[in-house]
């Protein structure tokens, strides 16, 4: 089922290593849900659109990067990966506080026009100021539905702790009432044919709806003020937390060639 209207999800994100060492945490985390048709209505639901403010949203930090229209570059996508989602497209993501952001994956559900997920676009950024996408779609076009595994394989390198090789496992929970997105890491041993083997790392961003509205974003700005900010620490710190544990440390390498892995 496809949010109509704008809105605030507010929940939590989850991230669980199993190997060589376990290492976990939860944090409270909120983001937008923001159906592209309806994003000339932002300015008067009080969020800034492509202009600075304490809480904004750019369409530069999106798609192109270049502040062209968000929802045509993504059915030329689409169009290009013969893909029929000719319906409401929405996208999860972090607006700017305080004039950032940075979105560790974004998810763009794109429907059809009976309302039916055809496939999810998973804009993937890491520290190194480079991003990737993941288009998940069935080959023969059927509809995704909540709580089906998609798998792809992984092409883009992200933690400095983890190698570009394996793949990702990905769940969805699509309705207006909750939103859960989950993803989980198998590296190569991971990918044995055991079905028992747990993957290297299960991550997962959930919470509920909010009608987006002026009181709700500035109440964002008592909740979480230096959000961004905090995201950025987070993910250093749990870099820190490996390195003590002595968790190998991987080099960058190139990104790819392709913008889009499906």
């Amino acid at each position: 089922m496809q949010i109509a209207t704008p809105s605030l999800i507010h929940g939590e994100v989850m991230h669980r290593r199993h190997r060589p060492v376990g290492n976990a945490f939860t944090y409270r985390s909120f983001c937008l849900a923001l159906p592209l048709a309806r994003i000339g209505d932002l300015a008067g639901l009080g969020l800034a659109h492509n202009r600075r403010a304490l809480v904004s949203f750019f369409d530069r930090d999106h798609g192109e990067r270049d502040g062209s229209a968000l929802e045509p570059w993504l059915r030329r996508l689409l169009a290009a990966e013969d893909v029929v989602a000719d319906g409401e497209i929405v996208l999860y993501a972090f607006p700017r506080m305080l004039g950032y952001v940075f979105n560790p994956v974004s998810f763009w559900l794109c429907h059809d026009r009976d309302g039916r997920v055809r496939a999810v676009l998973c804009e993937v950024c890491n520290t190194f100021g480079e991003y990737h996408n993941y288009l998940l779609a069935h080959p023969d076009n059927r509809p995704l539905v909540s709580g089906e595994t998609v798998a792809s394989r992984k092409a883009f390198h992200v933690s400095p702790f983890c190698e570009t090789k394996g793949s990702y496992r990905f769940r969805f929970h699509f309705g207006s009432d909750r939103w859960l997105a989950r993803i989980d890491y198998h590296d190569a041993y991971g990918e044995s044919d055991t079905a028992s083997l747990e993957p290297l790392l299960e991550t997962s961003v959930s919470g509920v709806a909010e009608p987006l509205s002026p009181i709700a974003v500035r109440g964002l700005l008592w909740r979480y003020r230096w959000f961004t900010l905090g995201v950025i620490l987070r993910i250093h710190w749990q870099a820190v937390k490996l390195w003590a544990k002595q968790v190998p440390y991987v080099p960058k390498p190139a990104p790819p060639l392709q913008r889009t892995t499906r």
